[in-house]
């Protein structure tokens, strides 16, 4: 759990959520690669929470070097949460993509790139239209070497940002908590639905 949600939400007002996983099936619905792990040997995971996962998903299975990606909850209180429960606030859980990389063709580095040029993370529990606890900005990394680079980079995002008028980030950096898989049907939801709701908007800062 995030020390965030701990300001905002306390384990007796958690929703309870259940000790099963939510039924997945463990396979992209674009390339069949898995969704879950162990993945092969090589490749990296990070994770990014900037708004409604369906765009922000994409934004990132777009990149080079991007083998698969997918859908959950990260940083609440609630065991495997459902979507409509996470929806209440009453989780503590943002919406977060899970991105599965190998670094022989593209970085950590030029992920953050993605994540900071995406999306507008000085807005706190919202994200453009969307309000609430789980359209918070986070960044969860997977490796001490990962959390550095995250809170570099922000450092010098923020500069961009204060230079073009805009408030402080209130993205949450930290390391990644337990993350829950979301249904089926949100996972690569905007490749089965390519007409469906993209709420990603950027501030035109860019940290490539």
């Amino acid at each position: 759990m995030s020390a965030l949600i701990e300001q905002l939400l306390s384990p007796d007002q958690a929703l309870p959520g259940r000790s099963a996983e939510l039924p997945l099936t463990n396979k992209n619905f674009m390339n069949g690669e898995p969704l879950k792990g162990p993945f092969a040997e090589g490749l990296e995971t990070a994770y990014f929470a900037m708004g409604c996962f369906w765009g922000a998903e994409r934004r990132f299975w777009q990149q080079p070097g991007v083998v698969t990606s997918a859908v959950g909850y990260a940083g609440g209180l609630t065991p495997n949460p459902t979507y409509e429960e996470t929806c209440t606030g009453m989780t503590g859980h943002t919406e977060v993509v899970l991105v599965v990389f190998d670094p022989t063709i593209t970085s950590f580095d030029a992920l953050l790139a993605v994540f900071w040029e995406s999306h507008d993370p000085t807005q706190g529990m919202r994200q453009g239209n969307d309000t609430g606890s789980q359209y918070r900005s986070a960044i969860y990394c997977s490796t001490p070497q990962q959390l550095e680079a995250a809170l570099a980079s922000a450092d010098s995002a923020q500069e961009k940002l204060s230079g073009l008028g805009f408030g402080a980030i209130t993205s949450e950096i930290i390391a990644v908590p337990t993350f829950y898989y979301a249904e089926d049907y949100h996972q690569q939801y905007l490749a089965k639905n390519p007409a469906g709701y993209c709420g990603l908007r950027g501030t035109g800062i860019s940290c490539s």
